[in-house]
């Protein structure tokens, strides 16, 4: 990777440009990362589209050699190292999350349930931390050892490098506009020989997830039928 490459932080929000900055938590982090030549972010303003495609158009925009990091546009970024850690953790996977599982089961709902009804894996096979509140600061969760391989990430941050992704015809997969489209991006990227792992970047997450709506097993079903599950 050349010294000056990029990297990106890529998001979408349902507020305007100036709200944005002022007012979700990923726009007011990013000031603390301004100092970082590196930093470039492009985010999806007043968005009404389903993350894959927001995260796939604007990946189309990026440089071949940038580092690309998605994130939610509700996530407190505490660690001001941000971009360097992001930089050191793809020097031992393809793709690097905050939290994941080891393992990855049949039927499995998301990184950390086994199943639609939200039964949680046992923390033996779960890595990493995150911070959960509304406020930065948040209460932290860990879940097990961070840096160590994994089947499944969660979407609230994902990062990569350009070229590993076009390079193994990675991309995310339009039919899943929020819900479980992390689960078939790391499934794809595991089927073209991708490594995934977590990494220790300290952040605090505002959403718990929503799981169980109609929407959400919809997408669960498309997600099953996708992988003949």
């Amino acid at each position: 990777m050349a010294a000056d490459s990029k990297v990106v932080i890529v998001s979408a929000t349902r507020k305007s440009a100036a709200d944005f900055q002022s007012k979700t938590a990923l726009g007011v982090s990013l000031a603390r990362l301004a100092h970082d030549a590196r930093l470039q972010v492009l985010v999806a303003m007043s968005n009404a589209r389903g993350l894959p495609q927001v995260y796939n158009d604007i990946m189309d925009q990026c440089d071949n050699d940038s580092i690309i990091v998605f994130m939610h546009d509700d996530v407190w970024i505490e660690d001001y190292y941000m971009l360097q850690r992001v930089v050191d953790g793809l020097q031992h996977f393809d793709v690097i999350g905050l939290v994941g599982n080891r393992r990855r089961v049949q039927d499995q709902a998301a990184w950390c349930f086994l199943n639609a009804d939200l039964q949680w894996d046992d923390y033996g096979h779960l890595s990493g931390a995150i911070g959960h509140g509304a406020n930065p600061g948040g209460e932290v969760h860990y879940y097990g050892e961070a840096g160590v391989a994994c089947e499944l990430l969660d979407g609230v941050f994902l990062a990569a490098r350009k070229s590993t992704l076009v390079d193994n015809a990675v991309s995310f997969d339009p039919r899943f506009d929020f819900h479980f489209y992390d689960l078939d991006f790391c499934r794809t990227a595991r089927l073209r020989g991708l490594t995934l792992g977590t990494w220790r970047i300290c952040v605090t997450h505002q959403g718990a997830g929503i799981f169980g709506t109609p929407d959400w097993r919809r997408s669960y079903a498309a997600y099953l039928e996708k992988w003949g599950e």
